[in-house]
């Protein structure tokens, strides 16, 4: 057993690092996680320490910048690169939060109706059909205007536009699986539903479900910034990308690199998250692993 999934492992990752682009998004992604999580011995500074005497202070490679603050300062005279590690910290807490709640309640109604099928499954797939018919970024603002701007309600907002593809694609893929022979031979040799469902069919059918939860990731991420920067999720001081936007779009013109730093570390992550779920689908996929 031990050295089968050994050999499942190593299969996997020859076909991951073919994907050269897949592996440098794991190392970017890597490295994040690593910032992140030793953030309070990896920033110089506290995030929300000020500085009164050192306000828009320019990066250290730019005139008039300090190398005391390497990417200078913010309005308020905090020190922009503790603030960008210590935002990694929130935008990965909130794809870590998000997509699991959204994967695994979508999982558990895509399953019933697929198996179950009738009017379960029409009327569970009406109602994520009705979901999917809003734009998603304006359907987490409604929620979160009625939930109340936080970082917490605006993640349960996003779970909630998040969880339909989690439904539609679990359900597609049981239908695909259900009339398979070893589905009837389960059934045959008395298998009860719970059972067939979650041990029977469901591993079957985890392949596209990590690789949407890949790329639901970076989608998290871009929702959350979305929302700090409406005013709708994190709240000052908090540290967060998109929050750090908002109190930055005021002075664009005067100081660049409050407004561009925070929208390149968001492009970064997501782009590396990205690449990732690209080398997860080449890895899993056998149709891919044929050609």
């Amino acid at each position: 057993m031990a050295e089968q999934k050994q050999s499942s492992l190593a299969e996997f990752w020859f076909y991951f690092k073919a994907n050269k682009g897949a592996v440098a998004g794991l190392i970017v992604f890597l490295i994040i996680c690593f910032v992140a999580i030793f953030a309070d011995v990896v920033a110089p500074y506290d995030p929300t320490e000020q500085f009164r005497d050192s306000l828009l202070l320019p990066p250290a490679w730019q005139e008039g910048g300090s190398s005391q603050f390497l990417l200078g300062t913010d309005p308020l005279g905090r020190d922009l690169l503790s603030r960008l590690i210590h935002g990694s910290r929130y935008s990965l807490f909130v794809g870590c939060i998000v997509v699991p709640i959204a994967l695994i309640v979508g999982v558990i109604i895509g399953l019933f109706a697929g198996v179950i099928g009738g009017k379960t499954d029409t009327i569970i797939m009406r109602i994520m059909d009705t979901i999917l018919a809003f734009p998603s970024l304006l359907l987490a603002l409604v929620l979160v205007a009625i939930l109340g701007p936080s970082l917490t309600n605006a993640m349960i907002a996003i779970a909630i536009v998040q969880q339909p593809h989690y439904v539609r694609l679990t359900r597609a893929a049981v239908l695909g699986e259900r009339n398979k022979d070893y589905v009837t031979a389960a059934k045959v040799s008395g298998v009860g539903q719970l059972r067939l469902m979650f041990m029977t069919i469901l591993p079957n059918c985890l392949p596209p479900l990590i690789v949407q939860a890949a790329l639901s990731f970076s989608s998290a991420i871009l929702d959350a910034a979305a929302l700090g920067f409406l005013g709708m999720g994190a709240q000052p001081p908090t540290p967060e990308w998109g929050t750090m936007l908002a109190g930055a779009k005021d002075y664009i013109l005067r100081a660049w690199w409050i407004v561009t730093l925070p929208g390149i570390a968001i492009v970064v992550t997501v782009l590396a998250i990205n690449l990732m779920g690209d080398g997860l689908r080449d890895a899993l996929d056998p149709k891919l692993k044929r050609s």
